[in-house]
């Protein structure tokens, strides 16, 4: 193989933190790992940018983020979004059945990159609901908003993949599982 034929360089991605988490160990350090001289220059950040007018070569989003004049390229299947807690939260407080539940627990806030409170998602049968839940707490990040949940403060929204293991691990359990709807795949842009 010659060199032209091994790839180098410097690799400049933009994604959202959930994204950059989710293909943090088996896309980015994959490819390093088949690549050892090329340099990945990874930014996370939650604002949407112009991927070429800021200097990356490309950008990580859920399909549903991509604008309409890039090129996409999906990278994974459908992902989801769970409310959970901890056992003993629960113990103490009860499991909530529907949304409107989601009133009067302790529930962590998510401050947006625009400095806006997220409203909570949910859907059955076809039904919306948002829920503007209130708690003692608002976080801006996932790992911030993980370490309030495993510590018994309340109920916290977070991409599946970012509590996966705690569930499996019963540090963390579901609640709400059947107002959940998928969300788009990743894509490369």
């Amino acid at each position: 193989m010659s060199q032209q034929e091994v790839p180098s360089g410097t690799i400049r991605i933009n994604a959202f933190p959930t994204a950059a988490r989710e293909i943090l160990e088996p896309v980015i350090l994959e490819y390093l790992r088949r690549y050892p001289q090329v340099h990945i220059d990874l930014v996370t950040e939650g604002r949407l940018l112009d991927v070429v007018a800021d200097g990356f070569d490309l950008g990580v989003r859920s399909a549903d983020f991509v604008p309409s004049d890039m090129i996409a390229v999906s990278i994974g299947h459908a992902r989801s979004y769970v409310v959970v807690a901890s056992p003993t939260y629960l113990e103490t407080h009860g499991k909530p059945r529907v949304p409107l539940d989601l009133l009067n627990p302790a529930c962590i806030r998510i401050r947006l990159p625009n400095g806006g409170i997220y409203k909570w998602h949910f859907e059955k049968d076809g039904q919306p609901v948002q829920v503007d839940v209130k708690g003692p707490i608002t976080l801006d990040e996932a790992s911030l908003s993980r370490t309030a949940v495993l510590r018994g403060i309340g109920l916290g929204l977070f991409m599946e993949s970012d509590v996966r293991e705690d569930i499996a691990a019963g540090r963390l359990t579901r609640v709400l599982e059947d107002w959940m709807k998928p969300v788009a795949p990743l894509c490369l842009y």
